[in-house]
């Protein structure tokens, strides 16, 4: 990999130093460094920039790179994430973050970067899902494309309410709840984990659906076959508008009787690797770190 892009929140000057470290590294190792252009003025603040790098347009950053290092928590990973996967480019995560579960390395570990330039790495591929808007009608409004999780609630109010779950078009079970998640493997470890859904190894082909504090004890975390195809409708009588959220960023108006339809992706996020420790000893040293 010789073309190699740095995302990062470069307003944050700890983020910023952190990425003109891993920058100087590739340097050394021959690589050419893609920044978006809009941050070459931030890099110069803290006496950051190079004249090596090469500043492009946000999105030639993207169709550019053959691999793109971001630095930051698995919420900036999320966001690169969609970007790359349409063109299929590798992801490898520095975590600046607390947890960090998609990261690969840690800031004190750049000695992996030398093994990245001369394509010493595994890729893991990992499901993402296509979640489409549709209208009362069955109209597809709009859709998007979520590595982690969709979730549907009543926003900032927490109030109980009423959706209708189907799979293939066969009606599954009603919930009365604050709100419903529905899941990758990957996402299993983030929202729906804490809303006491199940921890799926993201090597497992399926959809996790979770209830947010359901007002049934009926109401159970469900795991689906990722071939099926998943409808969820707004069929809350007193609240005529809720909320669809996906990977916490992008935000959608569901209307009474629209329906959120979610099926597994032909995109896949690619992650690169370098270490050898299996999903469980991972995620069991990261909640021991962040004490939980």
């Amino acid at each position: 990999m010789k073309k190699i892009a740095l995302i990062t929140n470069f307003n944050i000057p700890e983020k910023a130093e952190a990425a003109v470290r891993v920058a100087d590294r590739l340097l050394e190792c021959g690589a050419e460094v893609l920044i978006a252009a809009f941050n070459r003025d931030r890099l110069e603040r803290v006496k950051g920039h190079r004249e090596a790098f090469r500043y492009l347009p946000h999105e030639a950053v993207y169709s550019e790179a053959e691999a793109i290092i971001v630095l930051g928590g698995d919420g900036t990973i999320l966001e690169a994430a969609r970007r790359a996967a349409n063109r299929g480019t590798p992801i490898l995560g520095v975590n600046l973050g607390r947890l960090g579960f998609m990261a690969e390395l840690e800031p004190d570990e750049l000695d992996f970067l030398p093994r990245l330039v001369n394509d010493d790495f595994r890729l893991e591929s990992r499901s993402m899902l296509r979640v489409e808007l549709l209208s009362a009608q069955g109209e597809l409004r709009s859709f998007c494309y979520a590595l982690n999780d969709a979730t549907i609630s009543n926003g900032s109010v927490s109030r109980i309410i009423d959706l209708g779950l189907s799979e293939n078009g066969a009606p599954v079970t009603t919930y009365r709840a604050d709100g419903l998640i529905i899941a990758t493997p990957t996402g299993s470890t983030a929202y729906s984990m804490s809303a006491g859904g199940a921890i799926v190894d993201p090597r497992v082909p399926c959809i996790c659906v979770t209830p947010i504090c359901p007002h049934s004890f009926a109401a159970r975390p469900l795991i689906f076959s990722d071939l099926s195809t998943l409808d969820v409708r707004n069929i809350c009588v007193r609240e005529k508008m809720l909320y669809l959220t996906v990977d916490g960023r992008m935000n959608f108006e569901l209307y009474r009787n629209q329906t959120v339809r979610i099926t597994k992706a032909k995109l896949e996020t690619k992650l690169i690797r370098f270490k050898d420790s299996g999903f469980y000893q991972k995620l069991c040293r990261k909640m021991r770190e962040a004490h939980f």
